[in-house]
This record gives structure tokens, sequence and C-alpha cells, in this order.
């Protein structure tokens, strides 16, 4: 997935390059090419913040002692 989001970024740059303005190209470069790659990898890592999230669960109800959270 990431070389994906490298090789768009690439490609994004290349063409805000060939811009005339410099405005134009760096207005190309965000719109086109580092919001929607930062969104696009946002996106696909959701389920591996899920997973982190819940891997910290455990080990912080055991560092203070707590017991775990009733589930009904």
């Amino acid at each position: 997935m990431h070389i994906v989001a490298i090789a768009w970024l690439y490609v994004t740059l290349l063409m805000a390059l060939t811009e005339g303005n410099l405005v134009a190209a760096v207005l190309s470069f965000l719109f086109y090419g580092l919001l929607p790659v930062a969104l696009l990898l946002w996106v696909f890592s959701g389920s591996a913040r899920r997973q982190r999230a819940q891997r910290r669960l455990p080990a912080a109800d055991q560092e203070h002692g707590g017991s775990p959270p009733p589930t009904d």
C-alpha cells in the first residue's frame, strides 16, 4: 500500500513541476497528491489503529492494577 502512495506522490510532484505558476504547482501537489494520499492511508490504517488500541487496553489495566471493564 505504501509503495502505491509513494508512486502517486511522485507522479503528482512531477505534475506540479510542469505547472507554470508556483501557486498552481503547490495547489496541484496539495489537492491531487498530498491530501488524497493522507486520507487514503488514514482510512486503510483504521483496522491497525483499532488493534493497537485493543492491545493497549489490557496492558494499561495491568499497570494500574484495575480489573477489565465488565462485558454485557
